[in-house]
């Protein structure tokens, strides 16, 4: 690279650095926004006002890191920071940790404060209870040189469990659920026109891949990842008509084409229908596996095989009680598309009424092709 374009490009990363800084807007409606204003004010009050009541005079009855806990209870109750445990065990255990540093290490303040947060972050992990604003009560200690024992649990173990019982009243009332329990996702059957894409497994492989804690809930991100996934769909499909995805050429059998023939056609092809036409391509009938499996049903022949190659024989007379021709058999009521109809309004036929192929029709009602589940499935599957 020439020395003047090494200068030019040194303007475009330090502006690319700093765009990386700027904050990104908060996806969330005014509405939103108050209800975690309000509830935080409520919870803070709530745990300050009980705590004050049954502390004794000399202890302080809050302590700084709840400020931090209830932008999480509230502003984040789906978060895996923000549950009860992760409050109440995150912040009493970063506590303990902290006092626990000062009676054991005779350093000088800014090394405890350091491995007190350290250790505090550490206990954390392994007891399952990350919560940011513990590393806060792990410092405080520190820093006030609080060595009493009982401040762990009041006025810090108290306010946390003070501060979420009111989380999950205030939670539960305006909507949002708290505790976010994990619970396994329950599959709704019809509530998408396609199956997902990924499931638990694949889910659980990227996580484990990404190896960073997320500071949304598992069943969230599924949920989440669904929605868009099934959103992306919609969009695509509502572009889609039966004239981008219907196959053709297609295999057609005219009124008087013998039994054999059409069912050899079947058989080559590995189809399941034939639309029947007349001589200027318009639909008369359909025949299908299932049709020449009724008219066989009448053959005086032991065995469905032997019931089948009955009716496929000819028959030596020139007049014959058993069907001959596939007019004589086939389903005259056909339901066709227009090539230009969207394919989104054809997935409920296809899904709901146990339909397998659909034939297509153009100008003047003339087969141009046929639809069939296995092109609807490989269009939602990989796109137009």
């Amino acid at each position: 690279m020439s020395t003047a374009a090494s200068a030019a490009s040194s303007p475009n990363r330090f502006a690319a650095w700093l765009n990386a800084l700027r904050p990104a807007p908060q996806p969330v409606n005014a509405r939103e926004r108050l209800r975690v204003v309000l509830g935080a004010g409520l919870g803070i009050l709530l745990a300050g006002a009980l705590s004050h009541a049954v502390m004794a005079p000399s202890l302080p009855w809050l302590v700084a890191p709840l400020g931090a806990s209830a932008v999480l209870v509230f502003g984040l109750p789906a978060s895996p920071l923000a549950q009860p445990w992760a409050v109440l065990g995150g912040n009493t255990v970063s506590a303990l940790v902290g006092i626990a540093c000062l009676h054991l290490l005779p350093w000088p303040p800014l090394w405890v404060a350091a491995v007190a947060v350290a250790l505090a972050i550490g206990a954390m992990f392994a007891l399952r209870c990350l919560h940011p604003p513990g590393g806060a009560a792990s410092l405080l200690m520190v820093l006030t040189a609080t060595h009493d024992w009982h401040f762990a649990l009041a006025p810090v173990a108290l306010n946390s469990a003070l501060l979420v019982l009111a989380g999950m009243a205030y939670n539960s009332l305006t909507g949002r659920r708290y505790p976010h329990t994990q619970v396994a996702p329950v599959p709704i059957v019809g509530a998408q026109l396609a199956p997902p894409r990924f499931g638990d497994a694949e889910l659980d492989a990227v996580l484990a891949r990404y190896n960073q804690v997320l500071d949304v809930p598992r069943d969230d991100l599924a949920d989440l990842l669904h929605e868009a996934e099934l959103l992306s769909y919609r969009k695509r499909l509502a572009g889609l008509r039966c004239t981008d995805i219907m196959s053709t050429p297609v295999i057609t059998v005219e009124f008087g084409t013998p039994l054999a023939e059409a069912w050899a056609l079947l058989q080559r092809h590995g189809i399941k229908a034939l639309p029947v036409v007349d001589r200027v391509q318009r639909i008369v009938g359909i025949v299908t596996r299932a049709d020449f499996m009724r008219a066989a049903e009448g053959e005086q022949r032991e065995g469905l095989a032997g019931r089948l190659q009955a009716l496929l024989r000819p028959s030596p007379a020139t007049h014959s009680d058993k069907p001959e021709v596939v007019g004589q058999i086939m389903s005259r009521r056909v339901r066709v598309a227009s090539a230009d109809r969207a394919i989104a309004e054809l997935v409920p036929l296809f899904s709901a009424t146990g339909h397998h192929h659909l034939p297509i029709v153009g100008e003047q009602a003339r087969l141009v092709g046929i639809l069939t589940q296995s092109d609807l499935v490989k269009a939602l599957s990989h796109g137009p």
